[in-house]
């Protein structure tokens, strides 16, 4: 074990328990569906999952400064459809475009929540519950409860959820999902590699000591919301590609899937923890589920939410209790490493 406890980190182990809990639940569906094991199942998922992964990422920058966005899935459904109305009035504006005209716009959001967190010293939670019902609710409002038609966008957007890098057989590996995996890539590189990212675990883990150190905490947590915001846009341009007929509803209850997935991947939800890998598998493990679940005709749609709400609080009992204590072993062996290899050198010396 002490073996095992020096090689792994406790969040990689978590990230291999992920990994091994994903391919269970595949089996037992495919024992349980019928036409499970397809790339059809596969194509499904993969293309769903690229949102919440893309909304989770955003969501886990927040996390980790012992905060939270309830507001994202609001400013999904807000940029998915005004960037729609954009496209459907000027049907050649270019892909990039648009695509930077909903990350600007989820920033702006994402930015004023920044603001009253960071500066106004107002508790996350609060500020993104009352802008989450005030996005959605201009929304309602300046769209006149009208909705984007698909057959009003270019036919490059329509065909974007449909583009492949490559295929093997029925199994395509889709653009919208590799842009998915990009995004998770560089913000993992972010968080590993860069300044910026080891300042958010430090936030997070002890926000007095990052003070005491001289951190500008208050500009980092307002570039967290502001970068979670930007995501959130993206997401909205995906969720537009994917579904193309967008109502005053869209994105409706994406704040608790990018929870769930933060959680369920390893983000500690008190800050200082986590990673964006871990975040992905929480993502796929979740639409796993939701997707299964919807074509399981064993249970209804209460017993979908009822699950999710299940592993919510499971992943949160695991963080706090057996994690807590994977974290202290793998602290004592590092140190009980230490000190035999100092006893070494003493004997040598």
């Amino acid at each position: 074990m002490n073996a095992i406890m020096r090689r792994f980190r406790p969040e990689q182990l978590r990230e291999m328990v992920l990994v091994l809990l994903i391919f269970l639940v595949i089996i037992f569906f495919g024992l349980q569906i019928n036409n499970f094991f397809s790339g059809r199942t596969f194509n499904r998922i993969t293309t769903s999952v690229a949102i919440i992964a893309v909304v989770a990422v955003g969501q886990t920058l927040v996390i980790l400064t012992r905060n939270i966005d309830l507001s994202v899935g609001s400013i999904v459904g807000f940029t998915a459809y005004f960037t729609g109305t954009l496209l459907a009035a000027n049907n050649e504006l270019s892909p990039i475009l648009a695509v930077l005209a909903a990350m600007v716009m989820g920033a702006a959001l994402g930015g004023f929540n920044g603001v009253i967190v960071a500066y106004g010293r107002v508790p996350a939670i609060i500020v993104t519950l009352g802008t989450l019902a005030i996005y959605r609710t201009a929304l309602v409002e300046l769209s006149g409860a009208k909705s984007v038609l698909t057959n009003t966008l270019p036919q490059w957007l329509i065909d974007l959820p449909r583009a492949t890098l490559l295929s093997v057989g029925d199994l395509d590996v889709r653009w919208l999902f590799v842009l998915a995996l990009f995004v998770v890539a560089f913000f993992q590189l972010v968080l590993v590699y860069t300044r910026y990212g080891r300042r958010l675990y430090a936030i997070g883990s002890n926000p007095e000591a990052a003070k005491i150190a001289g951190f500008p905490s208050q500009r980092i947590v307002l570039l967290a919301f502001v970068l979670c915001g930007s995501l959130a846009g993206l997401a909205g341009f995906m969720f537009l590609a994917r579904f193309g007929n967008i109502t005053v509803v869209a994105g409706l209850g994406i704040e608790l899937n990018s929870v769930a997935a933060a959680v369920v991947g390893g983000v500690n939800i008190f800050g200082g923890s986590g990673s964006v890998i871990g975040v992905l598998l929480g993502a796929i493990l979740i639409d796993l589920l939701e997707q299964s679940l919807i074509r399981w005709l064993a249970v209804s749609e209460f017993v979908r939410d009822f699950l999710l709400g299940l592993l919510i609080l499971l992943a949160v009992a695991a963080d706090t209790v057996v994690m807590n204590r994977l974290r202290n072993a793998w602290a004592r062996s590092g140190l009980e490493s230490h000190s035999d290899s100092q006893e070494e050198s003493g004997h040598v010396a």
